[in-house]
């Protein structure tokens, strides 16, 4: 049974960091590109930040560009997001995603997901 698992999430002020997990069980993500994607109340889901298969090439919204940082560690099986100076417009639930066609250089967002985690920032 394949299981993403998300966590690190909380409540925090507006310039605090803080560092998201997401742990993959059931399969690999080696080469398989992952993703952070995000929705907020009464908003669709959007994407936030994604890896290549290999983690050569990463990608960011424009939103969260030179605050925001995905990075993987294959041994683990485990994605990262490093989020710092926090926003208020950052509150949503975050869910990773992991790619099930291999080698694609960007996440597609078909695949596997997680069941999120709560982001809130308060000003």
């Amino acid at each position: 049974q394949v299981q993403l698992v998300e966590s690190g999430g909380g409540l925090v002020q507006a310039g605090d960091s803080l560092r998201l997990s997401c742990a993959v069980s059931g399969r690999t993500v080696v080469n398989y590109a992952m993703g952070w994607f995000r929705q907020a109340p009464g908003k669709e889901r959007e994407f936030v930040a994604g890896t290549s298969w290999d983690g050569s090439r990463t990608y960011y919204a424009d939103s969260v560009k030179g605050r925001f940082t995905i990075s993987r560690d294959n041994a683990k099986n485990t994605v990262y997001l490093q989020m710092n100076n926090l926003k208020p417009e950052d509150t949503a639930v975050y869910y990773c995603a992991a790619d099930r066609t291999p080698r694609n250089t960007s996440p597609s967002g078909n695949g596997d997901w997680g069941q999120g985690t709560q982001v809130t920032v308060s000003s």
